[in-house]
């Protein structure tokens, strides 16, 4: 067991005991794990090897994990662009590819299809292969996708870059489960709110940019052949983007670090390969009742959200005709807003760890946001919706990570792709019925009554909110595993004053 002390330098005291006074200098009580000081932000220094096999509690903070982070959110975005950049130009690629408009949702919606049945598998192999080998099939199938839709510029190639979008939305697989895992392998118990905010601001940014540039890349023009210009130059720019940013992956993206950043994450590693099973994982994670109501509650909260995003264009148009690009506007202001709501909240949780009563009022207020948006749509001044929608995106956005780190735990020390995929399959089925409801009810009854539809569930979601037991599990390992390592510093002490 060794000794935490959690300092940015090796400190000269601890637990009021100086090294050089009582003749120990910890420093040098294990020098195989010498630590290049430069790159070192938090340490700890002993760690002996007792009788009892307990696993060593060194850990150390590397500052490449912001590397690691930053490429991810790269790819993320990337994959979150292509997620809504039919759906913001709805009318423009019905035109082009003479299809309806219900077609083209599904070019947002099979996003949501595809994650159901491929992220059992996804997960296996995150748990068996890790973090690079996800990575780098995310990188590589979304670099194909976009080359795949880069070829599909005609009016009759439709199936084509449907199926580059298939490829996209199984490269989203690899992707959506990896924040709270990143950040629980390369991140200090102080900072993976935050980092994994950080992960998922990257994919909320890809939906912003998919939100803003295609309207003004693509202009509602009546030549077909003028309109496939556009269009092509808005798929070279996404595929060379994504083939970068495969390449960076390629030679800077890291499995973990050597030492791990927590002790949750040594006492993680401690277990041995052959001890874990994926399936009792994921039976131990469906009776886990805490769990499974914040699985079904993320899954309303966060299939509302994307099926305002799926259907934001057709909603603006009805009331606002001929404001194609604001519609995009509009729904870069809800993300934008929804990824400064994300890091408020993820440096809020590192700070307070009242991961219940955050998540219960980010969900409450995502409420209150979608009825106030819902009776402010149809009263003709755009910049009320600029507000309204700015209003709920902070919120029901800002949620995304909390439902990550809340759910992380809830279910230590389970893998957090697994907590993390069964979430998001919630969100995606969620997902597809709503867009597929509202849509039907916009079309029968107008975007009033299909927003109140979406009300009725997030008020759903806000009482098995309120439902959900705190059982902060990863807190428990983390005070644990320093209240040990505190009472072995102690009793090192107390050897040396007696020598």
């Amino acid at each position: 067991m060794g000794i935490f002390l959690g300092a940015k330098a090796l400190s000269p005291t601890y637990s009021g005991h100086s090294y050089e006074k009582n003749g120990l200098d910890l420093r040098k009580t294990n020098p195989s794990k010498s630590v290049d000081m430069e790159e070192q932000i938090e340490c700890t220094s002993i760690s002996n090897e007792n009788q009892d096999n307990r696993p060593s509690t060194t850990t150390r903070l590397y500052k490449r994990r912001w590397v690691m982070v930053f490429l991810f959110s790269c790819y993320s975005l990337c994959n979150a662009f292509q997620w809504i950049q039919y759906g913001i130009i709805n009318n423009i690629f019905m035109k082009f590819y003479n299809v309806d408009s219900f077609t083209i949702d599904w070019m947002s919606m099979v996003y949501m299809l595809t994650y159901i049945p491929f992220i059992w598998p996804v997960s296996w192999l995150l748990d068996k292969k890790g973090l690079r080998f996800i990575a780098l099939m995310a990188t590589a199938i979304n670099c194909l996708g976009t080359w795949i839709k880069v070829a599909s510029v005609r009016s009759n190639l439709f199936w084509v870059t449907m199926l580059g979008q298939f490829a996209s939305s199984l490269s989203q697989v690899f992707i959506l489960g990896m924040p709270s895992r990143l950040a629980s392998v390369w991140f200090g118990s102080e900072e993976v709110s935050t980092a994994c905010s950080i992960g998922v601001f990257g994919n909320q940014l890809g939906i912003a940019i998919g939100f803003l540039v295609p309207p003004i890349l693509v202009p509602n023009v009546d030549n077909i052949d003028e309109l496939a210009y556009h269009i092509s130059i808005m798929f070279y720019i996404t595929a060379g983007v994504a083939t970068v940013i495969f390449i960076l992956v390629v030679f800077m993206f890291q499995e973990k670090p050597e030492i791990p950043p927590t002790l949750a994450q040594v006492q993680a590693r401690s277990i041995p390969p052959e001890e874990y099973s994926y399936l009792a994982s994921i039976l131990r994670l469906l009776r886990n009742l805490p769990f499974m109501l914040l699985v079904i509650s993320y899954g309303l909260n966060v299939g509302c959200f994307y099926a305002v995003s799926t259907l934001l264009n057709r909603m603006i148009i009805e009331h606002y005709p001929g404001e194609e690009v604001n519609a995009g506007r509009i729904g870069l202001t809800i993300v934008i807003a929804g990824m400064v709501g994300s890091l408020i909240c993820g440096i809020w949780l590192d700070k307070t760890k009242t991961y219940k009563q955050t998540t219960l009022a980010v969900y409450l207020l995502s409420l209150v946001g979608m009825v106030v948006y819902a009776f402010t749509l149809n009263l003709g001044h755009l910049w009320v919706v600029f507000v309204t929608s700015g209003a709920l995106g902070f919120f029901m956005t800002g949620y995304l990570p909390l439902g990550f780190e809340f759910a992380v735990e809830l279910t230590f020390p389970e893998c957090e792709g697994t907590s993390s995929g069964l979430l998001n399959c919630s969100a995606q089925i969620f997902g597809i019925i709503f867009t597929i409801g509202q849509g039907k009810i916009i079309e029968h009854f107008g975007t009033f009554a299909g927003n109140i539809f979406l009300c009725v569930f997030l008020l759903i979601g806000t009482i098995m909110t309120a439902f959900i037991k705190s059982d902060l599990r990863r807190q428990k390992a983390n005070h644990l595993a320093e209240t040990q390592a505190a009472s072995v510093s102690i009793s090192v002490s107390a050897i040396w004053c007696q020598r």
